[in-house]
């Protein structure tokens, strides 16, 4: 292992031409982010934003999805675990407090992509969908297969974007269409409307993330850090550093809502996945589509 990654547990990580490739590996779980896996990627992009060797980063997922969201199964049954019972640390569903407090650390481990100094191009093919769009818009910029889904579909019941970099992709009108809903867009329409850089087909989606990572590789890595660091900054001004502060506490009073008690009712008695299914039913195809 390295300086800052010492295990791969979750996800690979290769240095090939100047360009580091880090790769979420749970395929069986749609690279559902857990505690674990976003510990391990916060030390691998620490790990090619400090080699010498690496001008750029690109984030990608194994199997058919980029990335399902939070790891929710495990959170339900940790949540489950805990019960009543008095605890030496804070519950995740103990108090506001807690609730917040828990967001802010998945939050910092998120917002690595966001801080590293070198550019981090995401990869998105497949579904990138709750916590996987709070992990793909921390990155500079993202590049998406054209049929790939691209959304927030639990906020028709379980909460709100607890990172919230929608309005600094796509505006506000755009941002209240898709959450308001929780309606997906493609990977093509997603490019029309600024919440990806770039689209391909799903056969060419490795050829135009290549591109693009391979133009950037040749310039130097300080002159890089330079350019993102500066837009960064002005997102920060326009609010984008304390925006997820107030998001966090947003989704912890979305989490008070009786819409996520009857959900959770529902968790308990049908399963995760069935309670899902039955939360999605009256949104039908649950696409969002802009007119031009």
């Amino acid at each position: 292992m390295g300086k800052w990654l010492q295990s791969s547990e979750h996800l690979t990580f290769e240095v090939r031409e100047r360009v580091a490739r880090i790769t979420l590996n749970r395929p069986d779980r749609r690279n559902a982010l857990s505690w674990e896996m976003l510990s391990e990627l916060r030390a691998a992009l620490l790990e090619a934003d400090d080699l010498r060797s690496v001008s750029v980063i690109v984030l990608e997922g194994a199997g058919p999805d980029f990335c399902a969201g939070y790891d929710m199964k495990s959170a339900y049954a940790r949540y489950a675990a805990e019960g009543d019972a008095a605890l030496d640390y804070r519950s995740g569903s103990g108090s506001f407090d807690d609730d917040v407090w828990k967001l802010e650390r998945f939050q910092e481990l998120l917002r690595t992509a966001f801080v590293v100094h070198k550019p981090v191009i995401a990869k998105v093919h497949g579904h990138c969908v709750a916590g996987g769009t709070d992990l793909a818009l921390y990155c500079d910029m993202v590049i998406a297969a054209d049929d790939a889904r691209i959304g927030f579909p639990a906020t028709r019941a379980m909460g709100s974007p607890p990172n919230h970099m929608w309005i600094y992709n796509v505006g506000p009108q755009w941002a209240k269409r898709l959450l308001l809903s929780g309606d997906v867009v493609s990977g093509t329409d997603a490019a029309r409307i600024g919440l990806v850089v770039a689209s391909a087909p799903a056969d060419r989606l490795e050829e135009e993330v290549s591109t693009l990572a391979n133009r950037l590789a040749t310039v130097d890595p300080e002159l890089l850090a330079t350019q993102k660091r500066i837009v960064n900054l002005a997102l920060e001004l326009a609010g984008a550093g304390t925006l997820p502060r107030l998001a966090a506490e947003m989704d912890a009073r979305a989490h008070l809502s009786r819409a996520k008690k009857d959900f959770d009712a529902e968790v308990a008695t049908l399963g995760f996945k069935a309670a899902v299914r039955k939360r999605d039913e009256p949104f039908g195809e649950g696409v969002a589509r802009p007119s031009w």
